[in-house]
């Protein structure tokens, strides 16, 4: 079993008043050869916006952009016509495709707005363009795993053009359970949004990551009770950017 461990202080840090954003991979003016990505995980943002503000009309084409709002309302509105809110306890995908415009706003004009923005590398370029959204919160599980992402249109939760599975981990202190990857020459990132758990030999605490690959599965165990993303994906680079 292969490792790198990211601590949440050795992030990149940009603060633009309105945007607080930590970058676990290169992104905007923090640029670090090391650390680019984690197989086909381009972006993981770690973003608070002030009130009333947000991301202006902005363009993107082939990659598949995951939010996942961990404190208030995100609004979103994008060139397919979609108009859509999103809250905690919701996932919402947007799969650029040959190109879509989209703008985030903070809902709130009482409150900031903190969410994940992951950039997710497609199987293949020049896919339609798509948006989606659902509740995660129905099916949350304790001291086991909730898929909040597959490739599969009909499993639980969203899914994206690309042979990736994101759970969200919520356990008590004590509880642990063992991750089976899905796919053969998967790794997986774990990312903890709360508390401090074991994953594999390394203890991890807020806002720590952890990236894992070359083993079938590893074991977590919730130090204190302690909320974590797995994001699994594939290692190898799709063929169109070799």
């Amino acid at each position: 079993m292969k490792t790198v461990y990211h601590k949440a202080d050795s992030r990149g840090h940009a603060n633009h008043g309105w945007l607080n954003s930590y970058h676990t991979f290169s992104f905007a003016n923090y640029q670090n050869n090391d650390r680019m990505n984690f197989g086909v995980l381009r972006v993981l943002n770690d973003d608070t916006v002030s009130q009333g503000m947000g991301f202006g009309t902005h363009p993107h084409r082939d990659m598949e952009i995951i939010s996942i709002p961990l404190e208030g309302d995100l609004e979103h509105k994008d060139s397919m016509g979609t108009t859509a809110v999103i809250k905690k306890g919701e996932i919402q995908v947007m799969s650029a495709g040959t190109g879509v415009q989209h703008s985030e706003y903070n809902k709130n004009k009482d409150e900031e707005v903190k969410f994940l923005q992951i950039w997710v590398f497609p199987k293949e370029v020049g896919v339609e363009p798509r948006y989606d959204q659902k509740s995660i919160k129905e099916g949350e599980k304790m001291n086991g795993f909730q898929q909040i992402l597959s490739p599969n249109k009909n499993d639980d939760g969203v899914w994206i053009h690309q042979d990736a599975w994101f759970n969200l981990a919520n356990f008590k202190k004590g509880n642990g359970k063992n991750y089976m990857l899905n796919k053969k020459g998967n790794g997986v990132y774990a990312f903890v949004l709360k508390g401090s758990a074991k994953v594999g030999d390394r203890v991890l605490n807020e806002r720590d990551g952890l990236g894992i690959w070359d083993t079938q599965s590893f074991n977590i165990e919730a130090v204190e009770d302690a909320e974590i993303l797995l994001m699994e994906v594939p290692m190898e680079l799709p063929s169109y950017l070799k």
